[in-house]
């Protein structure tokens, strides 16, 4: 299986949950951590519980989708304190994770990967 797990930041538990049972159709064997909203349950996002997810992948080569500006914040600081090779992708977070989840499981290089993800970059 690939080197690579995804990680997965949205300002909604259950959009980030959502996310994640979709791409389960699909990339059943790829490691995915998420988080979504705050401790209390509200919206936003915190790096503390960002770079606990992070932590809690499995694999230490991650691709982190994220879906607003907060979550992009808190993904680039806690990407900084990882030990963790952690790649910020810039692509809108459903479609981008989906198609990264779904060629990972396909065990596609992750260069192409990343090319096809390119295709959708987001000026974010």
């Amino acid at each position: 299986m690939t080197d690579y797990g995804i990680v997965i930041v949205s300002h909604q538990k259950d959009v980030a949950k959502g996310i994640v049972a979709l791409i389960r159709e699909v990339a059943k064997d790829v490691a995915i951590t998420y988080v979504g909203g705050t401790e209390d349950g509200g919206i936003g996002t915190s790096f503390e519980q960002v770079a606990a997810t992070i932590s809690q992948n499995p694999k230490d080569k991650l691709l982190a989708f994220f879906d607003l500006g907060s979550a992009k914040m808190n993904l680039e600081i806690a990407i900084e304190t990882s030990d963790k090779q952690v790649e910020l992708m810039l692509v809108p977070i459903l479609e981008g994770s989906y198609t990264a989840a779904a060629l990972l499981q396909a065990n596609a290089a992750i260069d192409m990967i990343k090319s096809e993800l390119s295709e959708m970059t987001l000026n974010k």
